[in-house]
């Protein structure tokens, strides 16, 4: 049966929404997550940052601490409300939008993404990664980490289905990129990459070749 993309991204949303306060438990109970953010300060963020798809702001915070100002962006309000009572730096602005529905306002010399590219169907990854060619500055970079293909091992990373404590169970899109064809992937797509695994993840530092003309 064909999947609707639009319901499932939906659905996708409403998972999120639903699994805000839920959502900081997986930090919690993993030392290698709580490892991997405390490693922003040695990604190239720097100036104006925006940041998709914050979350509850698990690295928002470290991310403001290297930011000249940072614009923090999700669909969700209830994860928002989170990462507004987390992170209260003023240089920090929060914004709800649907990354696949948004256009960018203003360039930024960062985009930075945590555990949202494998969120991307694969049929929008190109405007997915156009929407971040708009959103950068000249000379600007994107950043992101997420899970990569080591993840499969456990379950619950791989399925496209997931519980909540209530019980109750949403579609998601899962996509575990493995370095070398995501490389492919952007290169086709207009884009130098360097993406490399580190444990279950992989961190992404990316390029345009050339910055659309707003």
């Amino acid at each position: 049966m064909e999947i609707d993309e639009d319901s499932l991204l939906a659905e996708q949303i409403s998972y999120y929404r639903a699994r805000a306060p839920e959502y900081d438990r997986v930090y919690a109970e993993r030392e290698d997550l709580r490892k991997l953010v405390a490693l922003a300060g040695d990604l190239p963020v720097a100036g104006d940052v925006l940041e998709l798809a914050c979350g509850t702001g698990q690295w928002t915070g470290p991310l403001a601490a290297r930011a000249r100002s940072l614009t923090a962006v999700d669909a969700s309000p209830e994860v928002l409300g989170i990462a507004r009572a987390r992170v209260t730096s003023s240089n920090v602005r929060f914004d709800r939008a649907d990354v696949f529905r948004w256009q960018p306002p203003r360039r930024y010399d960062t985009v930075f993404f945590a555990f949202f590219l494998s969120h991307v169907p694969p049929s929008r990854l190109g405007d997915f990664w156009n929407t971040v060619a708009a959103a950068l500055a000249p000379g600007g970079k994107a950043v992101f980490v997420d899970e990569g293909p080591a993840a499969a091992a456990r379950e619950e990373v791989a399925s496209d289905v997931r519980r909540l404590d209530d019980g109750s169970q949403y579609r998601i899109v899962k996509v575990l990129h493995e370095p070398a064809e995501l490389t492919g992937e952007l290169a086709a797509l207009g884009w130098l990459a360097d993406i490399r695994p580190r444990g279950e993840f992989i961190i992404g530092i990316a390029e345009p070749r050339s910055v659309p003309v707003a």
